[in-house]
């Protein structure tokens, strides 16, 4: 065998080595997922409701008519987890603004004099949108007992026409919408 041939030869010979070395390593993997506890399921609901269940199996989520009755109720405090200038440009009418990237700088501030028990529904925007989620579980993590995300809730909450204002312009003319439709009494009128 010429030194060609014979490299050839060598490099051929070394592919089913390095298939059972990456199939040794595979089963390998999948027995000690098997056997941990807390394993890697092998099948999962990604969808952003499913990511809201605890490990308790109950869930964060909030539906719209749950969290529109704790706003007229004024019962609940929102919490939009969005970025300052989101807020700004517009939020849910009487929410507070605790953006989850800057969870530990505005925390002490946004949170005195809350308590643990107060019902809080925090949000964002998108139904992909995990700022509420992270800024839930941060919440639990503090004591927060009664804490629940509405998912894609700024933009559920612009559609269904709730109660809304702007940082900078205070408008609120999605108030008047459901004002006129029924759904909340104003003392003043």
């Amino acid at each position: 065998m010429d030194g060609v041939n014979k490299h050839t030869y060598t490099r051929l010979k070394s592919i089913p080595q390095a298939a059972a070395i990456l199939l040794i390593s595979a089963l390998f993997a999948l027995l000690i997922n098997e056997l941990r506890p807390g394993r890697i399921s092998w099948v999962a609901d990604w969808s952003p409701r499913a990511q809201l269940t605890l490990d308790s199996g109950a869930s964060l989520e909030v539906s719209l008519e749950e969290a529109e009755t704790l706003f007229f109720a004024g019962t609940a405090l929102f919490l939009d987890a969005r970025s300052p200038n989101l807020y700004g440009e517009g939020h849910i009418e009487g929410a507070k603004n605790l953006p989850w990237e800057e969870f530990d700088q505005y925390f002490p501030k946004v949170m005195e004099g809350i308590s643990l028990d107060t019902p809080i529904v925090t949000y964002c925007d998108g139904d992909g949108c995990g700022l509420s989620k992270e800024l839930a579980t941060a919440l639990l993590g503090h004591g927060y007992n009664n804490v629940r995300v509405l998912v894609n809730g700024w933009t559920v909450w612009l559609e269904n026409e709730l109660p809304t204002e702007a940082a900078s312009a205070g408008s609120r003319s999605k108030d008047v919408t459901k004002r006129d439709k029924g759904y909340f009494h104003d003392a003043s009128s």
